[in-house]
């Protein structure tokens, strides 16, 4: 009997004025709430910025049953944000203006000293998936095996096309404010455990960064948990794309670990080309063309989605998945990303308040 590997998710959302939708710095008060809610049990944790919180689901085996916990703590959140005078919105970015405020902990202070201005302008939410591995190497085995595919997962996940009240062209801006950071992006391949640790002590003798925790690789090995984690996503408007997006992942992370086993080598693109392959996720999500990974040619968006389908069916069939996987995409297909949710509620209202505010009563379930 195959063991299906367990998924965990990481969710950031906006805390915002429910009447005008500008984000509102309440983020200590929702989260003494929700722990006030929970009897002490709260899923939830402060951001850089005090106008997020974020929540963690347990480990899951199941997609439906992490697809529920995910409402539920969207749902939890919601009521402590609603106790505090605000609610909360699954956007990747703000699509009005906002002097974003920095959390009072040493370690946010320590990054707005360091970073400066790209410490003030990272108010952007993004959904982390984690997936179970059995070592290191087995982790750094599908690392090396992911990379290419990454991009397509940015752009089924595009959810921030606005920025300080402006369209800003790109499906994921939020990418490109988190591409600031000198320790995000793809990576090269590690070909081992070893030198994936040693590239990180690498990076860390630099003093550049203050900890591992500042690893900001599209995707790494946790440093908390026994998981590789995928960072590359925004977070989705809709709990149904969130899930999907952890459906694929572990698709990936199986197809990967498979590939290794069976002595596949990974492909050696470049990190360069990487870059645009990101670099066009971010910029056109499902609207126009991806790279290609096989390739890394510009195809349809959709062709490109199918293609990832296509390389982790193996494994979403043996967990039972595929059928799900399957719908979720098509849906995902017709109805198009949050960025084109978003683009698309403004047409119809003119009104970047009432956009927010209808993403919000989505992100209540």
């Amino acid at each position: 009997m195959r063991i299906v590997r367990t998924v965990g998710v990481e969710e950031e959302l906006l805390l915002v004025d429910e009447e005008s939708g500008e984000p509102q710095a309440l983020s200590t008060a929702v989260l003494a709430l929700a722990e006030r809610r929970a009897e002490g049990d709260s899923a939830f944790e402060a951001e850089l910025h005090r106008q997020q919180l974020e929540f963690a689901t347990e480990p899951r085996s199941s997609m439906s049953e992490l697809r529920a916990e995910i409402l539920r703590w969207r749902a939890e959140a919601a009521a402590s944000a609603a106790e505090a005078g605000a609610t909360v919105v699954a956007l990747a970015t703000s699509p009005l203006p906002v002097s974003p405020t920095i959390g009072t902990g040493e370690r946010y202070r320590w990054l707005a000293d360091r970073f400066g201005l790209t410490t003030q302008e990272q108010l952007t939410c993004g959904c982390h998936v984690h997936v179970s591995v059995e070592s290191d190497e087995e982790g750094v085995a599908v690392l090396d095996r992911i990379r290419p595919w990454l991009s397509v997962l940015l752009a089924l996940s595009a959810n921030s096309p606005y920025w300080q009240g402006q369209d800003t062209c790109y499906g994921s801006y939020r990418s490109r404010v988190w591409g600031r950071w000198p320790s995000s992006g793809p990576v090269e391949l590690f070909g081992s455990a070893q030198g994936y640790h040693d590239h990180v002590q690498a990076l860390l003798d630099t003093e550049v960064l203050r900890d591992a925790g500042m690893i900001y690789f599209d995707a790494r090995l946790s440093d908390r948990y026994p998981t590789v984690e995928v960072r590359v996503a925004d977070v989705c408007l809709d709990a149904a794309d969130t899930a999907l997006m952890a459906t694929l992942v572990r698709g990936l992370v199986e197809t990967a670990a498979r590939a290794w086993r069976a002595g596949d080598a990974p492909d050696p693109v470049a990190v360069g080309t990487l870059r645009m392959a990101a670099w066009q996720a971010g910029r056109s999500g499902l609207e126009e063309r991806l790279l290609h990974p096989p390739t890394m040619r510009p195809r349809p968006a959709a062709e490109v989605v199918q293609a990832l389908l296509a390389h982790v069916r193996d494994a979403l069939e043996d967990s039972g998945d595929l059928a799900a996987a399957e719908e979720g995409i098509k849906a995902l297909l017709s109805r198009g990303t949050g960025a084109h949710v978003q683009r698309e509620l403004l047409d119809r209202t003119g009104s970047l308040r009432k956009v927010v505010a209808e993403c919000a009563a989505r992100t209540r379930g």
